[in-house]
């Protein structure tokens, strides 16, 4: 008897430090984005809902901030805030970008020949991370009313194109998350920010994008 315990001890131990091992090496995923990511006034955000269809083996991190521009000389960067500091310390496996819907206002983007360099630059500073992370590029989702300068007319024919150029420029991944809203006005509270069905849309958009990268990686692997 004393020897079966003494050869189920070291094995019970070892499966032991295997769970552990697992729990602290979760896949982080980064959700960098504005209001519309920050998801101020839902009962559910976005990557709140994306953390429960991706489950427990994942930990995502909502790192939205509203009003925020990805261009370096708009109003409102993101460059200039402590939260892209905290996400970057953080060193994600993913990074969600969403940014380009107050780009489009006139004040910021009569810099827009800025645009593409500064976002390539912006994706590359995670690219360097030591954690080598994926990084995705989420096309905006449609403004359904020009409002607080937002326009609906430059992100769809010109804040679009130029993500879609930046995501070849950088062999990164893109995630439509505008065709998927298109006519589709009633996913928003005020015709620019998702509402709970909207923040589900985009959560299982994500999802999608992130599974069927995953679906590939196993394919490779077999």
């Amino acid at each position: 008897m004393k020897r079966k315990l003494t050869g189920i001890v070291p094995l019970l131990f070892l499966l032991f430090l295997t769970f552990v091992t697992q729990a602290q090496h979760k896949i982080k995923v980064a959700c960098v984005g504005n209001s519309i990511t920050e998801g101020y006034g839902l009962k559910q955000t976005y990557p709140e809902v994306l953390q429960q269809l991706l489950g427990g083996e994942y930990e995502v991190q909502n790192f939205g901030l509203g009003g925020r521009t990805l261009l370096k000389k708009g109003d409102m960067p993101y460059w200039r805030e402590e939260k892209y500091q905290q996400v970057l310390a953080w060193e994600p496996d993913i990074v969600i970008i969403k940014l380009g819907t107050n780009d489009s206002k006139p004040q910021n983007w009569r810099y827009k020949e800025e645009f593409v360099p500064d976002y390539s630059a912006f994706v590359k500073s995670f690219q360097a991370l030591p954690s080598n992370p994926q990084v995705y590029l989420a096309l905006p989702m449609p403004a359904f009313e020009d409002k607080w300068g937002i326009t609906e007319n430059i992100i769809k024919n010109e804040v679009i194109p130029a993500v879609k150029k930046v995501a070849r420029q950088t062999k990164v991944k893109t995630i439509d998350l505008y065709k998927p809203f298109v006519g589709k006005a009633n996913l928003t509270y005020d015709m620019i920010h998702p509402n709970e069905g909207g923040a589900a849309l985009l959560a299982a958009q994500v999802h999608r994008a992130l599974k069927a990268k995953g679906k590939k990686r196993s394919q490779r692997k077999k």
